[in-house]
């Protein structure tokens, strides 16, 4: 009797790993702009040396096409320790299409649902949020007041407003260069359904503003020296405005496994079971455990937001080279349990160069790295993050999305 391999797909998203400044990226003020480059380049130039030493090392992304995928995308070769030539892999890179570089869009252009509208954004530094919003969301929310109303970093800002608000109870609220309203709060001040009524409200009064996502930053400790954000975070976000690959999965009886944050990201919308995990071990510890247990028609989607959040944006690149070697350790492992009818790909949503100017995502190329069910080698540069979606819905024999290319068995 013939034995029928299970279909089953493992999407990564590497928040922030660009591979080099995209064809827009001067309408963004990000000529120049390249992530996994200017990482690798500071490592080679003995800039990288606290709890690492040398070239960078990923020999894990090696093997899926790390490096001729950069060649694709800025046509340079990344300095790493070894020459490994990718084996059994399909390599490319990716435009975005959408009009913005956050994360909302380049998740939901990934999975088929470009964003070709503009996002409301709060772009004074000081004073951002409209007076009436204010007005309404400490009437409605039953607040003493806010603090902060800037553009801030969300470690700066609970430095300077921590205090303040632990003997207040107003809530910090920032924004940034995305299209985002963040509420920071110490976890002894706002109690969990607090400060979720809090952000429903926002959600709600934001509307008409067009604002991708709130987001609740709790923090603990004793005073500004030793603040910290926790693992709480919760994202509220706009639900998509198109159809998902993740909703044509699930209707066609297949499965969604949410690791991290990508059932915020999705509203939740598409999903079939949510992960939370905090930190690239537990996400990854949390990526393999799913795996294994996966069902034929199962879709595993995993956001590694460390990238981004504590290196990206705070311009760590020390510790953003870390996180790579972390990770490819953990690939390594993740691999073994990959069988040729699998489908795996490993992608970003935008960049995040730490050696850039500001802290702002960067409008940059993404990998993509793929292994399993399709023939190998170079797949090129793919004109949307769309492809990803359209490749999904090949390899499940599912109809076709409205957007993007297949890469299934198109190698060049």
């Amino acid at each position: 009797m013939t034995v029928v391999p299970l279909r089953r797909a493992l999407v990564i998203v590497l928040d922030s790993v660009g591979v080099g400044a995209a064809p827009d990226a001067d309408s963004f003020g990000d000529i120049g702009a390249n992530t996994i480059l200017h990482i690798a380049q500071a490592c080679a130039d003995g800039l990288c040396e606290q709890g690492r030493n040398g070239l960078l090392h990923l020999p894990n992304l090696q093997t899926l096409g790390l490096v001729p995928c950069c060649q694709l995308a800025c046509n340079q070769t990344i300095p790493l320790r070894e020459s490994i030539v990718p084996k059994d892999a399909a390599f490319g890179c990716a435009k975005e299409i959408s009009t913005g570089k956050d994360t909302t869009s380049g998740h939901w252009e990934m999975m088929g649902a470009p964003v070709l509208f503009n996002w409301g954004y709060f772009s004074n530094p000081t004073d951002s949020f409209p007076a009436d919003f204010i007005v309404r969301l400490i009437e409605q929310a039953k607040l003493p007041g806010i603090l902060g109303n800037c553009i801030a970093s969300g470690t700066e800002i609970i430095e300077r407003f921590g205090e303040q608000h632990r003997l207040s109870g107003k809530p910090i609220c920032y924004t940034s260069a995305d299209s985002v309203f963040q509420i920071a709060y110490h976890e002894s001040v706002l109690s969990p359904a607090k400060a979720d009524a809090v952000c429903q409200i926002a959600r709600e009064l934001l509307n008409e503003y067009n604002i991708a996502r709130v987001i609740a930053r709790p923090f603990s400790g004793q005073n500004a020296n030793d603040f910290r954000r926790t693992a709480n975070r919760k994202d509220y976000s706009v639900a998509p405005t198109q159809t998902t690959f993740l909703d044509q999965l699930l209707e066609h009886q297949g499965r969604v496994i949410s690791v991290g944050k990508i059932a915020d990201i999705f509203a939740n919308k598409g999903i079939s079971q949510k992960i939370k995990a905090n930190g690239l071990e537990q996400l990854m510890d949390s990526t393999i455990e799913a795996w294994q247990s996966c069902r034929d028609k199962d879709l595993v989607f995993t956001n590694i937001v460390d990238f981004d959040t504590l290196y990206g944006h705070r311009r760590d690149v020390n510790g953003y080279a870390l996180a790579l070697e972390q990770f490819d350790l953990r690939l390594g492992e993740l691999l073994t349990h990959v069988k040729d009818s699998d489908l795996v790909i490993l992608t970003a949503d935008h960049g995040c160069d730490p050696t850039f100017p500001g802290s702002d995502h960067t409008r940059e190329f993404v990998p993509l790295l793929s292994k399993g069910a399709f023939q190998s080698g170079s797949i090129g540069i793919r004109e949307t993050f769309a492809d990803i979606g359209q490749s999904l819905a090949e390899y499940f024999d599912m109809p076709p999305m409205s957007n993007g290319k297949s890469f299934i068995n198109h190698t060049q």
